[in-house]
């Protein structure tokens, strides 16, 4: 499709999508009202692919995740959450049980930051933020110090 519509269209959903500017004739406080709405859902579908991601921050996860995802189209909620817990580790504050979760995810999946996530066949060893996981013949092993 091609024309003055598909320009709208494609304006309106990189306006809801992607923080780009409400394009001309739309109502801009409609249109943050269902920006708004769909972080808060993208923010729930990747809390149930990263539940410790979520559950490490608690009440401030919507948040959170709306903070850095506004300005970002989704790449999917697996691909979503992986971007943000890197996103994090590299700023050093993401939560323990957070890079608990990435590094297992490291170690038992290959993610480039662009590509399809595919899984890993041979040993791995991975670390996030301080914490480490091994995998080995399809199982991964969180190694943890001695409290």
């Amino acid at each position: 499709m091609t024309g003055p519509l598909a320009d709208r269209q494609a304006a309106l959903v990189a306006a809801l999508t992607a923080g780009a500017p409400v394009p001309p004739g739309f109502d801009a406080r409609l249109v943050e009202v269902a920006r708004t709405a769909l972080l808060r859902k993208r923010a729930g579908e990747v809390a149930r692919q990263w539940p410790l991601l979520a559950a490490a921050h608690g009440p401030r996860w919507p948040a959170t995740f709306a903070a850095w995802a506004a300005a970002r189209p989704t790449n999917g909620s697996v691909r979503d959450g992986w971007d943000l817990a890197r996103a994090q580790a590299a700023s050093g504050v993401l939560p323990r049980l957070a890079a608990e979760e990435l590094a297992a995810r490291e170690a038992t999946f290959r993610y480039d930051g662009t590509g399809a996530v595919r899984r890993r066949r041979a040993p791995a060893l991975a670390r996030a933020a301080g914490a480490v996981a091994v995998q080995v013949g399809g199982r991964v092993r969180l190694l943890r110090r001695p409290a």
